[in-house]
């Protein structure tokens, strides 16, 4: 990755609010539609997300190019993260991983969450 695109990345990661790297991160698993979406913040949130936060937020990311809309049909559209929306998250990860592992015991830790995921 070139250092024009880690800094394009690094202030991407930077302006995005902690709910819209969430959409990011439910979309990282798998395209949806909005109401699945919603729901699995919901999920996360443990309370209602009102419409009227959702859809201004994935319209932000699209608008950056971090997420992607398409019709699934007449009354549905299908989101999905971009490539571009999968470096931000990267990017974000790395930099809160450099400042969370700051001993082996926090590592060894990561290592079982990730351990556990795969």
């Amino acid at each position: 990755m070139s250092e024009a695109q880690t800094v394009n990345e690094a202030e991407a990661m930077r302006d995005l609010t902690a709910f819209q790297q969430n959409v990011l991160i439910v979309l990282a698993e798998e395209s949806r539609y909005g109401l699945a979406i919603k729901r699995e913040l919901e999920d996360y949130y443990g309370e209602e997300v009102n419409h009227g936060r959702l859809y201004p937020n994935l319209d932000a990311l699209i608008e950056r190019d971090l997420v992607e809309k398409s019709e699934l049909d007449k009354r549905t559209n299908e989101y999905a993260i971009t490539d571009h929306g999968l470096a931000v998250l990267l990017d974000l990860f790395e930099w809160q991983f450099s400042k969370f592992l700051s001993g082996q015991e926090r590592t060894d830790d990561l290592q079982t969450l990730f351990d556990e995921h795969r």
